[in-house]
This record gives structure tokens, C-alpha cells and sequence, in this order.
């Protein structure tokens, strides 16, 4: 996250940031962010990210990404949110998250219309476009109308 801050800054862009007390007081926030939100809790600063954001561009990381987008995937599955999700797959990074969520499908736990929640691309500026002509699937509650999973013997 600091070496994407940092290259927002030095482009003239402003960067927020909503960050834990408890993390600040640890000295991990970004020295020169735009403006910094101090907030109580993770799920607060998670709730506060999604409400102000546009949409949601998840780059190769670590769990801390997979929390995020998974969150933001599972807000727009319920419906608490329409706003585009894209995966910036650098190298195949996110190829093995594609295909779980393609068996997760199979195995009857989501629907195939959940599969189309995000998209994907390696291209920065093919990712923008993609985000931009982003339309969320309609379909009905995966616990209404979707198929039952699939039960182990």
C-alpha cells in the first residue's frame, strides 16, 4: 500500500487513509497521505473504505487483500453494495482465486452470476476500462433461488 501512495503522491493525486488507532500508535500509517481517518476498529475502517470508494482494484498482497476483497465481495453479493470490483493480475497472480470461485460454483455454494461479482485483467489501464463498462450481475439470493450445495456421503 506505501509504494502505491507513494507514487499517487509524486503523480499529484491525493491518497486517504483510514487507519486503526491501534495501528497508528504502532507508527505503520503513511507519512504524507492527503488526509488519515482514525478510526476504532478494522471492521470500522473496512465499512469506511467501502462507503467511500468508487470501486475497488485489489493488487497481488496478502491475507490483509484477501480480507479486504472478500469483504467487498461478499457486501455486493448480499447487495449492500453495486460498486465494480477488479483484480489487477499481475503475473497470474489471482488465476488460483479465479478458480476457486469457479469450484466453489461447481461445488453448489455460490452461483455462476457470483462469478461475475469482479473482474480480471493484467493491464492496469485494461482494468480501468473494465471497471468502467462494469455492469453487476442481477440475480436472486444465492439462499433463495440458487442450487443447494453439494453434500460430502
Amino acid at each position: 500500500m506505501g509504494k502505491v501512495a507513494d507514487a499517487v503522491l509524486e503523480g499529484g493525486g491525493e491518497v486517504v487513509g483510514i487507519l486503526p488507532r491501534w495501528l497508528e500508535a504502532k507508527e505503520v500509517g503513511h507519512p504524507r497521505l492527503t488526509e488519515l481517518h482514525l478510526v476504532d476498529t478494522m471492521h470500522t475502517r473496512k465499512a469506511r473504505m467501502i462507503e467511500r470508494a468508487d470501486a475497488f482494484i485489489a493488487l497481488p498482497g496478502g491475507l490483509g487483500t484477501y480480507d479486504e476483497l472478500f469483504e467487498v465481495l461478499t457486501w455486493s453479493q448480499v447487495g449492500l453494495h453495486e460498486k465494480p470490483i477488479g483484480l489487477l493480475d499481475v503475473a497470474g497472480y489471482f488465476g488460483p482465486l479465479r478458480a476457486l470461485v469457479r469450484h466453489t460454483v461447481a461445488e453448489g455454494f455460490a452461483t455462476s452470476e457470483h462469478e461475475g461479482l469482479f473482474v480480471s485483467n493484467p493491464e492496469p489501464d485494461a482494468l480501468l476500462d473494465d471497471l468502467i463498462r462494469f455492469e453487476r450481475p442481477i440475480y436472486g439470493s444465492k439462499w433463495v433461488d440458487g442450487p443447494e450445495p453439494r453434500r460430502e456421503p
